[in-house]
């Protein structure tokens, strides 16, 4: 059993659609971010970044925090979406998800739609780390199915992010391939279950 601390954002989505493409039997524990919940103490002891999520696997008493160390975890005791054959293709989408699109991404939602007008300067910089995000990600899948060559870790890791499309100010349609990418991974039955692992049915972002 794996016991899922989180809450209904990108990184706690990644997480959760994971353990179902997966079939992993997970309880989730809702973490209310809005209210803080996640500095409580008891929390602290298994996230001590105080960041959802985190996961504990019963089976060892094993808790690990950030979601690069969860999904590589994961992957690697169900030995699932991280193949020996497209090895180094998955981890360089992987940690470019990590690196990049989680952290410039998230910071467009700052300044781009949840503090919009504040900072001119911090929205033209959102701008353009949007643009770069994209457009790298849209040159990858010119050629590419998945960015990883085969579905796996790297997908995962980046799909739900993109879920977010509209909060970047973004039209898919400028990025054929990625909206192509992005509709693919949007039907699979464990991406819909995952994306509403927590809290009311939303739907799935699309054009």
């Amino acid at each position: 059993m794996i016991n899922l601390y989180t809450w209904p954002t990108p990184n706690g989505r990644k997480i959760s659609i994971l353990l179902e493409e997966l079939e992993v039997q997970y309880n989730v524990i809702p973490i209310d971010i809005q209210n803080d919940e996640q500095f409580s103490k008891e929390f602290s002891l298994i996230s001590p970044s105080n960041k959802i999520p985190a996961i504990v696997d019963t089976d060892k008493n094993e808790s690990i925090f950030e979601t690069g160390a969860i999904m590589l975890y994961l992957a690697k005791k169900y030995n699932k979406y991280l193949s020996e054959k497209h090895y180094w293709e998955i981890m360089k989408w992987f940690f470019f998800q990590i690196s990049q699109v989680g952290p410039f991404l998230g910071q467009a939602h700052q300044y781009l739609h949840y503090n919009i007008g504040k900072s001119e300067f911090a929205e033209k910089k959102s701008k353009d780390y949007v643009k770069r995000v994209y457009s790298t990600l849209e040159k990858r899948l010119v050629n590419n199915t998945y960015l990883g060559i085969e579905y796996s870790i790297a997908d995962i890791a980046t799909w739900p992010w993109i879920a977010r499309f509209e909060i970047h100010k973004v039209n898919l349609s400028d990025y054929p391939n990625v909206l192509k990418w992005y509709k693919e991974i949007a039907k699979r039955p464990a991406v819909i279950k995952g994306y509403n692992a927590i809290g009311d049915k939303v739907d799935i972002p699309m054009i």
